[in-house]
């Protein structure tokens, strides 16, 4: 019987979450070549281990285009995904759901401020945590602290390789591609229909 739920936030339950093209515009940089420029510090934002102001002082020095502004935060507008929040809340009536996210400070609190995470049970963010996916300690940190088995666990995720990490260590693992897929993975899953749909 499945008793946990741990849900990706952006690409997942929010839209409109990657701000690297609009940055990537700001500083007059390509968006790939931004993206190869700024790994190392961006892995570093994720886990806590930089402050923004950090990581902003570090690309101006590198690239000798300034910032002085966060631009991981004013660039961030979130949307919920309507769809998937509807799904949590059947989830909800007989399981845990909680967030387990890669995310950063600024991210973090603009969802905090709009409420997004009041829906969970739980939020495992990786800037907190000092745990970054598709890093296996991530999801063994939130099955500890869940006190849930992996085999009693489904983990949700837009990105491959974190849903990959995931089954490894016998959590069910299903890809992010869009609601109405999810809701059919997770009937095929369950073997039902959802509680409460």
């Amino acid at each position: 019987m499945i008793e946990l739920y741990i849900v990706d936030m952006g690409g997942v339950v929010s839209l409109n979450t990657d701000v690297s093209g609009q940055i990537a515009q700001h500083v007059g940089i390509d968006p790939g070549q931004l993206r190869k420029m700024v790994h190392g510090e961006f892995i570093a934002l994720m886990a806590g281990s930089i402050t923004t102001e950090e990581f902003w002082r570090r690309f101006s020095s590198e690239t000798g285009r300034p910032v002085t502004e966060d631009l991981w935060a004013l660039y961030f507008h979130p949307r919920p995904n309507l769809e998937v929040i509807q799904i949590i809340r059947e989830l909800k009536k007989e399981a845990r759901v909680v967030v387990g996210t890669n995310t950063l400070e600024p991210h973090f609190r603009v969802h905090e401020q709009n409420g997004d995470y009041q829906l969970f049970d739980a939020v495992y963010a990786s800037q907190r945590m000092g745990l970054v996916k598709p890093d296996p300690a991530f999801y063994t940190y939130i099955l500890d602290k869940e006190g849930c088995q992996p085999e009693q666990t489904v983990f949700v995720d837009d990105a491959e390789d974190n849903v990959e990490a995931a089954c490894k260590l016998g959590i069910h693992g299903l890809v992010f591609t869009g609601a109405a897929a999810l809701r059919r993975d997770l009937v095929a899953l369950l073997g039902n229909d959802l509680p409460g749909s």
